[in-house]
């Protein structure tokens, strides 16, 4: 029970690696809240875990802000902060081919991934920061990508937010050690969740092949570094980005 009655929000947490990490969070005593856009998931899982669930768009500075203020009121603080939620619109910078531009990526699928992914981050953090600051304790965690590390073919916008959030990650965690908040990113590789789920098989295979350890990360694998990030075993670990891929090799 490394995180025995501590308030841990999740975001993005319906489904996928979200939805392993509020498990995980809840099993280990946590008083877990989770915010998502889906509703009905979120509910189901909330549901499950025990916990609480809000419908929350982390775009939205003032849904963001409504959020919190709710689960201070009602908590009285918060412990952990999981910057989760993300999405992906995949596409080429600029496609060429017999000598002409033929697609690119567009300036919405820009706009969309860089309001969820990164301002998204900075809006939750922002918000639960001054409770924290207040209690003189708290733990962030933000998802970041090995592709946020290492670049990957057709994904301008996702990569962009995934490099910024580990920027972030370092400034905040010299902003905010003075107050004992301690500020942690975790970059998974090729995780089996229900985006890659639906790819073809043929880039599945690719996927496991350049991996190491011959197999996709499951969900879990992911929330469990959240749970050792979170909890006092990592009391002096700040400011780091760990690589949870199975030694992935990410390239063109």
């Amino acid at each position: 029970m490394r995180l025995q009655d501590r308030v841990a929000l999740v975001t993005g947490g319906a489904a996928g690696i979200g939805q392993a990490t509020a498990q995980r969070f809840a099993e280990e005593g946590a008083k877990v809240v989770i915010c998502d856009l889906n509703e009905e998931a979120g509910k189901k899982t909330a549901e499950d875990i025990g916990g609480h669930f809000h419908q929350v768009n982390v775009a939205d500075r003032d849904a963001v802000r409504a959020w919190i203020d709710d689960v201070v009121e009602k908590h009285e603080r918060i412990d952990v902060l999981v910057n989760n939620a993300g999405i992906v619109r995949d596409r080429q910078l600029v496609k060429y081919k017999n000598g002409e531009v033929v697609s690119q990526m567009a300036e919405e699928d820009w706009d969309s991934v860089i309001a969820v992914n990164l301002k998204g981050v900075f809006n939750c953090t922002q918000a639960v920061v001054p409770t924290m600051i207040r209690q003189n304790s708290g733990v962030i965690l933000n998802a970041s990508s090995v592709v946020g590390l290492d670049g990957n073919f057709g994904q301008t916008n996702y990569v962009a937010t995934k490099a910024g959030v580990v920027g972030m990650t370092k400034v905040w965690a010299r902003e905010l050690g003075r107050y004992g908040i301690r500020v942690n990113a975790v970059a998974p590789g090729f995780i089996a969740t229900e985006i890659l789920r639906d790819m073809p098989e043929k880039v599945l295979e690719g996927m496991v092949n350049r991996t190491p350890l011959k197999r996709m990360g499951e969900p879990v694998d992911i929330a469990n570094a959240y749970v050792f990030l979170a909890s006092d075993e990592a009391s002096y670990i700040s400011g780091t980005v760990l690589r949870v891929d199975g030694g992935i090799v990410v390239g063109t």
